[in-house]
């Protein structure tokens, strides 16, 4: 780990840094939106748009890389973030909010496919899996970060948002000044929805659902605590503990995972998370009661991202687990952008703790599918599924392939092993035959 983070230092500083002025920007326009007098519903479409550019920008990013090269694509879109984000309070009207939250979610997606390209041609073999969890820290830690920076100004001046230009600014001067040689952009060819959903009808619907999920996170958390009537030290707590909890449980469920029914522990982890919505949600004036349940959402919510996408490589041949990380990325951005539209209807139907009603609902629906799915067919043996690469929602198509070419491996290098035990067992008993042979020979003979 010491090794990576000496080699890797200023990509991983650029990326704490862009996490912190992202982080902040989410949680930042959910309070800024209400002072605008933006109401749920509003709210609701501006932080669609983040993900409906990010889902853009995975598609288009390849394409713009190899046109002119990771440098200058990190270095424009990077630009492009920096000058959107002075551009919110200077023009705080719904649509124009919307169109930069597009490009914003477009140019976030562009950086982090160029900032997870260059961590994979960094890493070797040995080293990938160290070197995606410690990037998957710095990805929280960021975050994190971020709230504690929403208490240092006034929301209702533009100091968070030029702190937040600045961020990005910095970003890449770690990045673009390292003598790192750009990588070599590799396309992978991706498998048809139609293949993925028959090869695991359960992975493709939970991670739909999951993108709502996410979405409901990571851009609508804070026009709920908003709307809730949050202080925003409070604000920045409720948002920081989701991030806490989800890096809290991933190694937990990551070390079960390898252990149990996938389907199980989906369909319990979903369980708790819905009951324990349902449960506090008479009681959710109380601030700790709302710490509580931000812990159990990120604590379920995060790892069930990597447990999906490990149940479902379960049943994918090695050399398809890279080509599926596309269509999953597709899948789950459609539930993202879709996600904040159903939840800002709800909250201004119904009231904020709409919040986790659509939540609970969507981990109830997740619970009972792969309650169906398993009376469709048995389980791998634990021993036949492949290990669990803990990893980051907010991650691009690039990451999600590298933690599958880094599942590929490992089942590559299992199936050698057992084949190699194989082979050395069937030496051995044909080795102990000859010597019975001989022996009877020998007896014979006396």
């Amino acid at each position: 780990m010491f090794s990576i983070l000496t080699h890797s230092w200023p990509l991983l500083l650029g990326v704490l840094l862009l996490m912190m002025g992202n982080g902040l920007q989410g949680s930042l326009l959910g309070v800024r939106g209400a002072l605008e007098g933006f109401d749920a519903k509003t709210m609701s479409y501006v932080m669609s748009g983040y993900f409906l550019g990010f889902l853009g920008g995975s598609r288009l990013t390849p394409v713009l890389i190899a046109a002119v090269g990771h440098v200058r694509v990190f270095a424009a879109l990077a630009s492009l973030i920096s000058a959107a984000f002075i551009l919110y309070p200077a023009l705080p009207y719904p649509a124009v909010w919307v169109a930069l939250r597009v490009l914003v979610g477009f140019c976030f997606s562009g950086v982090y496919v160029v900032a997870e390209s260059w961590l994979n041609d960094a890493a070797t073999n040995e080293t990938r899996g160290k070197a995606l969890s410690l990037y998957m820290i710095v990805q929280m830690t960021g975050i994190v970060g971020a709230q504690i920076l929403l208490n240092l100004a006034d929301v209702s001046g533009y100091t968070l948002f030029v702190v937040m230009s600045v961020l990005v600014s910095l970003s890449f001067t770690p990045i673009l000044l390292s003598d790192t040689y750009a990588p070599v952009f590799r396309a992978t060819k991706p498998l048809t929805l139609r293949q993925l959903y028959e090869v695991s009808p359960l992975g493709c619907v939970a991670i739909f659902l999951l993108g709502g999920v996410f979405s409901a996170i990571f851009g609508m958390a804070s026009v709920y605590a908003t709307e809730k009537g949050l202080t925003i030290s409070e604000l920045s707590i409720f948002v920081a503990a989701v991030y806490v909890g989800g890096l809290l449980f991933q190694y937990p469920v990551g070390l079960m995972s390898d252990r149990i029914d996938r389907r199980r522990l989906i369909m319990a982890m979903t369980v708790i998370g819905a009951l324990a919505m349902a449960v506090a949600l008479p009681f959710t004036t109380s601030f700790t009661v709302l710490i509580g349940l931000a812990v159990i959402i990120g604590g379920t919510a995060n790892p069930l991202y990597s447990l999906t996408i490990a149940y479902t490589n379960d049943f994918l041949e090695p050399e398809d687990m890279a080509a599926a990380s596309g269509r999953l990325m597709f899948i789950n951005g459609i539930g993202a952008i879709a996600g904040p539209l159903v939840l800002g209807a709800m909250m201004q139907a119904f009231g904020a703790d709409s919040f986790f009603v659509f939540l609970l609902l969507l981990y109830a629906m997740i619970a009972a599918y792969a309650v169906y799915r398993m009376t469709q067919r048995a389980a791998p043996e634990a021993g036949d599924t492949i290990s669990y690469s803990p990893i980051m929602p907010q991650a691009t198509p690039v990451a999600v392939e590298l933690a599958q070419e880094i599942a590929a491996e490992e089942a590559i290098e299992m199936a050698e092993e057992q084949a190699a035990e194989e082979t050395a067992l069937a030496e051995e008993e044909a080795s102990s035959d000859a010597r019975r042979d001989a022996e009877d020979t020998d007896f014979q003979k006396v």
